[in-house]
């Protein structure tokens, strides 16, 4: 399977070691706000069950800069995954620490073009009401990245399931998948066998994504 895998907004051990169990590649923290929102010291003690090859990914709304990287530095984060209005100067200073992934909301062609060139590692696309909080299980038209260069590994959100992610794969290319709600039973509550099939949905679907902005998270 080439496609990355990102599972979002873990709030429970159970759901972290079930998680890693299926050979998800990277783990969200949610310090920001809404229903998967945990503390840091929660964060902390779930990111200390993660092991080494799996990547940590501490995610920020609009943020001090200093608050972003003291707690990414406690977390241990691989990454720093923003979906507020930060700026381009400040992700192109976080960038100098930690790779970034910028979150953005899908409108049309237009809004998407408008990410080309912005300082981040990679980015992620999300329905235009979810792009500040995630996880609002409504998905947006993915062919309207078919053909599209943006410069940087894209990652695609947005009402993502066991049941349309490896379509969802071939109409956009796109280089990895985050999901939230697609993998819970209630928000913040994971669920083992959607994290199961979700993962055994892209296995099937091996090489649906063609890798746009291929690239390493």
């Amino acid at each position: 399977m080439s496609t990355r895998v990102k599972f979002c907004g873990l709030t429970r051990a159970e759901d972290v070691r079930a998680a890693i169990s299926c050979g998800v590649h990277a783990l969200g923290f949610n310090l920001a706000r809404g229903p998967r929102r945990i503390v840091l010291e929660q964060a902390e003690a779930l990111s200390a069950l993660v092991p080494p090859l799996v990547a940590t990914v501490a995610l920020f709304v609009d943020a001090a800069e200093e608050d972003i990287l003291r707690q990414a530095e406690r977390l241990r984060a691989s990454a720093i995954q923003l979906h507020g209005q930060e700026s381009p100067e400040l992700c192109a200073r976080l960038r100098r620490r930690l790779p970034v992934i910028k979150a953005f909301a899908v409108h049309d062609r237009a809004s998407l073009e408008a990410v080309r060139g912005f300082p981040a590692d990679a980015y992620l696309l999300d329905t235009a009401s979810a792009a500040g909080s995630g996880g609002s299980g409504a998905a947006w038209d993915h062919r309207l990245l078919q053909g599209l260069e943006l410069g940087a590994p894209v990652i695609l959100a947005g009402g993502l399931h066991a049941g349309n992610v490896a379509a969802a794969l071939r109409a956009s290319g796109a280089w990895a998948v985050d999901v939230a709600s697609g993998i819970e039973s209630t928000p913040g509550i994971k669920d083992a066998a959607r994290m199961a099939a979700f993962m055994a949905a892209l296995g099937a679907g091996a090489g649906a994504g063609t890798g746009v902005g291929a690239g390493t998270l």
